[in-house]
């Protein structure tokens, strides 16, 4: 069976990997607007209603428009949106199928699926089981922070580190941003990890392309059930003993890192996420790793599209 699928903002970052993926899919085939209607809303419409998935890789004001030209009873197309226009609402499925324990089937099951945001995946996957496990309180004062590639930051921004000759001095070095601890991902950490209070959240923008490290700092007598870290990597590793792209790596093995080092590049071009687990007795560190173009953009959009089609959920991703 071959399924249509429409990428509505294709020329962008995310559009851009999605189409390199699904190129390869025998049994996708990519429906392409001409270039002059690409504005064209009508046209737009015509493509929309005759897909059986459409990925949506728009601003969010683009995207809501997008979703407004579904034709009233169409309920055979389908939308997997990238950005954060959804994530927090009721009417979409959030788009982490290895969430829990139902939400696989809810995605599965969904007309529209808010595909997560890069850094809240990271968050999400060491948070999330933490308060459902009552291991941590929803209302935990968490802070977090991560380091990005540029590529996380779109086109205006990847321009900024690829168009010059050189760079300047003070963008060779890693950079604080979003200090107004207004990020937009914090809804979605909030909501979908069960929190009452979004997290005190900085990520900082390193001087290469792709790959995403998130951090999550715990200490010990805080939590709701005091634990240590080992006990701590063996509830994650059970949590996500069945998971293919979910990997819990191995606790106080040299080996997981680099030297000792845990550098932010090593899942690049892959779907897989790796969780850690460092610390003591008094203090624990989270951390979360993968590719933010895929695991963080497009490889999380294309298993969510595999799961809605019933095919297989690692089809065309590299674990």
């Amino acid at each position: 069976m071959t399924y249509k699928v429409f990428i509505d903002g294709r020329h962008g970052t995310t559009g851009l990997k999605i189409d390199e993926r699904l190129a390869q899919r025998e049994e996708i085939e990519v429906l392409t607007i001409p270039e002059d209607k690409r504005k064209d809303t009508a046209v737009k419409a015509e493509y929309i209603n005759s897909a059986d998935v459409v990925f949506l890789c728009l601003p969010d004001a683009a995207s809501k428009e997008s979703v407004a030209l579904l034709a009233p009873g169409n309920t055979r197309t389908r939308f997997l949106d990238a950005s954060t226009a959804h994530r927090t609402n009721p009417d979409w499925v959030y788009g982490l199928p290895e969430l829990n324990a139902g939400q696989r089937d809810r995605i599965r099951n969904a007309q529209k699926v808010a595909v997560p945001g890069c850094h809240a995946s990271g968050f999400i996957l060491l948070v999330h089981p933490l308060v459902a496990g009552g291991i941590v309180s929803a209302d935990h004062p968490f802070s977090t922070y991560s380091v990005t590639g540029y590529t996380g930051g779109g086109k205006e921004m990847i321009a900024s580190y690829e168009a010059p000759a050189e760079l300047p001095d003070s963008m060779k070095s890693p950079r604080f941003y979003a200090l107004g601890l207004q990020h937009k991902h914090l809804p979605e950490m909030k909501t979908i990890s069960g929190l009452t209070n979004a997290p005190l959240f900085t990520p900082i923008v390193g001087n290469f392309a792709q790959g995403l490290v998130v951090s999550v700092p715990l200490v010990s007598r805080t939590l709701a059930k005091r634990t240590d870290p080992q006990s701590l990597h063996d509830y994650f590793a059970d949590y996500y003993k069945d998971e293919v792209f979910v990997r819990v790596q191995p606790f106080g093995d040299p080996s997981a890192l680099d030297n000792g080092f845990l550098p932010a590049t090593a899942c690049n071009d892959t779907n897989r996420a790796e969780l850690f687990v460092f610390g003591h007795a008094d203090q624990i560190l989270l951390a979360s790793r993968f590719d933010n173009l895929g695991k963080g953009a497009s490889g999380a959009a294309i298993q969510c599209m595999n799961i809605m089609l019933g095919l297989e959920e690692t089809r065309g991703l590299a674990a």
